[in-house]
């Protein structure tokens, strides 16, 4: 009780004091601990004095250094003054000057003003760095303060926080000087660049204070929420807001105090990003511009290692993990929006979205999880099947787990669509925030290998139906995969490598950039292309090499290989007019790809390959298809040519017709020939390559019978051109069927004739006229000179 004694009187005590000492001993055992209580004053007494005592010396430091720039502008000034004596000194009452040239006396001036100037910016220059290392010393002491009360058993949260909110603002101050510094006073770079210095030390230690704070009031707050209320695996839109947000249900006072946490946690933030905008102004400033909101971070962190303690069970059952982190983004993203995008906007943080970024942090914790543990798991089972050589599971479920993070992405992306955020989902960096298939952004070799299982596939499904020969017979029943109407009479096999095609382009399209799209559908689309083109021409080769096309099945392989071709050129056609493949514009990276190809087919790729991926893939079918078109046509020609090979040698014919026939008799089995073969091209070939057969054709027979019977000088009498005639208008008739002008199809020869219809006199004029005479009456075809010989068969009688 003695030491009560030595109290003051009560009416000798302040009323701070007195209500502290009725706070501290509120009942009598209170008393008790008054000896600690003494001695924990005392120590905190000898903390303050020592810190006074710092701040003392450094406020001696700052009045020292004043003084010094004080010295040193009060010197410059006399040294104005001195100057300026000096020059009123020159100048005469009168109002004239001494003796001297004037422009001695501009000159000072000048000097004078250019001294004047200097001195204005070393008084701004000094008054600039006091005032800086006035607030960067009012940071470092905050920072010391709250580093000091994190040290402490007793220490205030409340108070800390209200340190680092006020060294936060003073930071700002700080930075919206240096800003306006480095435009107005670019060369004081060394004194921003030691300001920056001395900012970055706090900042390294203030923002792990801040985050650390951060955490322990959401720990406090009741978060993360326990994983038992995401245990109902009904993904029903219907029940996302059973799971409540337990931040909405906490008390009045403690959510002002998040607030204001939140709120000085992404004002430390916005206060990063302003001082890295304005250090890599004039470099690639979307290098750490844009970063995640950290916040959010903070929310999401916890939630994921606890979730990984689940995932760990479920490495060979995948489903369920993005089952659990779907049903924890969706339950959940509302109410992030509600409470948090207010605070967000309080802060003026602009363009962030809390619900957008609820939604890419938890599927970036799901990717680097992804590719930590999933992965890497899965790809040691591809290497050992690879090394074992034996056929197993492994890549069934590779190409499982890449199924369930397509799934995945497309309820991501609908659950952002449908929460009304106007998204551009054609940006790339948008994408890759929201899609699990960003992983393969940072690691292509895995985008190689997705590729590679995909196209082996892909492959070991179509074997089966390559060596199939029904699927080489039956036809496609209407354009399946084409709004094409065209009768292409393509074979089923064509619609088997269209299929697996659009389901590798389907799987492509998720993936979250461009490059990554082009990359993947140049290793996994185009070589089923190749192997199409292999297959119909492997087909063709065969045919060609058993009967050289002499025989009408050997005729009908190839045509259906033809038909195979132009339906899947015309499908790759009208799938090139879609945007999603215009966009794959050629890269560096897909130069060296397109090169390799020109190796493959053995050419140099054209200017067009580089608008479209399909281009140089369209490019071959359309040459495949024109190259044996034009071998069909040849084939059939040779056959017309040893038919009617003793039609034209017999030059008999044209000296004497014979009677009872409308069509001379050595041509007969060659029309027969003739007719036999377009029948059964006819039947067997689409449309559109048909008429290249036949014009083709027709154009070999033209040029035949012009070579061999109207220039072989042959002598036409009258009833040999009436022969003659009546043999053309037969050919023709057979491309009659295909055409209401056949003979235009047969230049040479039509005009040839109608030149052995000619009267003598007419056949005179010709022969006089020439060019001229040929141009005026529509011989466009023949040259003078064939003309001439055509002219000189013919033969007149009396």
């Amino acid at each position: 009780m003695e030491s009560l004694q030595t109290v003051p009187p009560p009416s000798h005590l302040s009323p701070a004091a007195l209500s502290f000492l009725d706070h501290r001993f509120q009942t009598q055992c209170a008393l008790a601990d008054a000896p600690n209580f003494d001695s924990e004053l005392q120590t905190q007494c000898a903390e303050l004095d020592r810190e006074l005592d710092e701040l003392t010396r450094r406020l001696g430091v700052g009045l020292a250094a004043y003084a010094s720039f004080s010295g040193e502008i009060h010197g410059l000034f006399g040294h104005v003054t001195d100057r300026l004596t000096s020059l009123s000194s020159t100048i005469v009452p009168d109002g004239g000057r001494r003796e001297g040239d004037g422009k001695g006396f501009r000159e000072e001036l000048a000097t004078l003003a250019k001294e004047v100037a200097r001195l204005e910016t070393v008084r701004v220059y000094a008054e600039t760095a006091l005032k800086l290392d006035s607030l960067v010393g009012d940071i470092e002491d905050g920072v010391s303060f709250t580093m000091s009360k994190s040290m402490r058993k007793h220490s205030s949260s409340q108070n800390s926080q209200e340190m680092h909110m006020l060294a936060i603002k003073t930071m700002k101050t700080t930075e919206d000087i240096l800003a306006s510094m480095t435009k107005e006073h670019p060369q004081w770079k060394h004194l921003v660049s030691a300001v920056d210095h001395r900012v970055d030390r706090a900042l390294a230690i203030l923002r792990p204070q801040a985050i650390a704070e951060h955490r322990a009031l959401l720990t406090s707050l009741g978060w993360p929420p326990p994983l038992s209320a995401f245990a109902s695996s009904n993904s029903d839109a219907r029940t996302a807001n059973q799971v409540l947000n337990p931040l909405l249900s906490i008390r009045a006072d403690l959510k002002l105090r998040y607030s204001k946490n939140f709120i000085a946690l992404c004002n430390l933030q916005e206060l990063q990003r302003k001082r890295k905008a304005r250090q890599l102004a004039g470099h690639d400033r979307e290098v750490a511009l844009r970063q995640p909101l950290w916040v959010i971070e903070e929310l999401v962190n916890p939630l994921s290692l606890a979730s990984q303690r689940h995932f760990s069970k479920w490495i060979d059952e995948p489903e369920f993990i993005f089952i659990l982190v779907y049903k924890i983004t969706r339950d959940y993203v509302d109410s992030m929006d509600e409470l948090l995008q207010p605070l967000v906007d309080e802060a003026k943080l602009f363009g962030y979205s809390c619900r957008e970024e609820w939604i890419s942090a938890m599927v970036t914790s799901l990717t680097t999880y992804m590719a930590k543990e999933i992965f890497p798991s899965y790809i040691s089972q591809l290497d050992e099947e690879s090394v074992t050589g034996i056929q197993s599971s492994a890549r069934i479920s590779w190409l499982h787990l890449i199924d369930l993070m397509i799934a995945f992405d497309k309820r991501i992306k609908s659950l952002v669509e449908n929460s009304g955020i106007l998204l551009s989902f054609d940006d790339d960096d948008i994408m890759q925030k929201i899609s699990s298939l960003s992983i393969f952004c940072d690691r292509p070799d895995w985008l190689d290998l997705w590729a590679e299982k995909e196209l082996g596939d892909a492959l070991d499904k179509l074997k089966p139906d390559i060596q199939n020969e029904n699927n080489w017979i039956k036809k496609v029943e209407g354009a399946l995969l084409s709004s094409c109407t065209d009768d292409h009479k393509s074979p089923l096999i064509s619609n088997f490598f269209l299929r697996h095609l659009a389901s590798v382009i389907d799987r492509c399209r998720s993936l979250p950039s461009v490059s990554l799209r082009s990359k993947f559908l140049r290793l996994a689309g185009l070589p089923i292309i190749r192997n199409f083109f292999d297959s119909i021409l492997i087909r063709c080769q065969e045919a060609e090499g058993l009967t050289a096309l002499t025989d009408d099945d050997a005729v009908l392989k190839v045509s259906i290989s033809i038909n195979a071709a132009h339906y899947f050129e015309s499908v790759l056609k009208e799938w090139s007019e879609d945007g999603f493949f215009l966009e794959m514009g050629m890269n560096e990276d897909d130069e060296v790809e397109t090169e390799s190809n020109a190796n493959i087919y053995g050419g140099v790729l054209p200017e067009s390959s580089r608008r479209v991926i399909f281009d140089d893939e369209i490019k071959k079918l359309e040459e495949f298809r024109s190259e044996w078109v034009e071998k069909i046509s040849l084939v059939i020609l040779r056959g017309f040519d040893a038919h009617s090979r003793d039609y034209v040698k017999n030059k008999k014919h044209w000296q004497k017709g014979e009677e009872g026939w409308t069509v001379s008799k050595d041509l007969v089995e060659a029309l027969n020939y003739l007719q036999s073969k377009t029948s059964v091209v006819e039947v067997g070939l689409n449309g559109r390559d048909f008429v290249g057969v036949w014009t083709s054709l027709a154009a070999g027979i033209d040029r035949l019978i012009f070579n061999g019977i109207l220039v072989s000088h042959v002598k036409f009498h009258r009833s040999g051109v009436d022969r003659f005639d009546s043999d053309m208008d037969v050919i023709f008739g057979v491309f009659g069927a295909w055409s209401l002008r056949p003979e235009g199809f047969f230049p040479k020869t039509s005009e040839g004739q109608k030149l052995l219809k000619l009267d003598e006199n007419r056949v005179q004029e010709c022969k006089t006229g020439g060019k001229n005479w040929l141009k005026e009456n529509g011989f466009t075809d023949l040259s003078v000179t064939e003309a001439e010989k055509i002219l000189k068969n013919r033969v007149f009688t009396s």
